[in-house]
């Protein structure tokens, strides 16, 4: 099994879509990666050569910051956000949207399930 970066790479998938389990690597990258690293991206992971995954690590390791550092960097950004008050850090420090769409309808993924509110319904127009 391959183990690149702290994660398990899927047995089965192509090379080019078991490293997109990294996070911080998309397709894209990961075809640039494989370019770099000479390795075709129909190969399955369990048909890899020990030394292939070693440039994979290598090319990966050298170039791109992945997983926890990564991570780290991104939640020091949206830190920084909040900490200096700009709008883009109040949206996040309130879990609404932070590239303007619109709240009064939608948005529930990130404002989490409604909530019933007592006397909100309206009436019918009286005859």
């Amino acid at each position: 099994m391959a183990r690149i970066v702290g994660v398990d790479l899927p047995r089965e998938k192509n090379v080019e879509i078991a490293l997109t389990y990294i996070y911080g690597i998309g397709r894209t990258t990961s075809q640039k990666i494989l370019s770099q690293a000479n390795i075709s991206g129909q190969t399955k992971v369990k048909d890899l050569a020990e030394a292939e995954v070693g440039r994979l690590r290598d090319i990966i390791d050298h170039t791109y910051r992945v997983e926890g550092d990564l991570r780290r960097e991104v939640t020091m950004n949206i830190n920084r956000l909040q900490e200096i008050g700009c709008y883009r850090g109040i949206r996040h420090r309130r879990n609404l949207p932070v590239r303007g769409q619109r709240t009064r309808t939608n948005a529930r993924a990130k404002r989490g399930q409604r909530r019933t509110v007592a006397g909100k319904r309206r009436s019918k127009a009286k005859k």
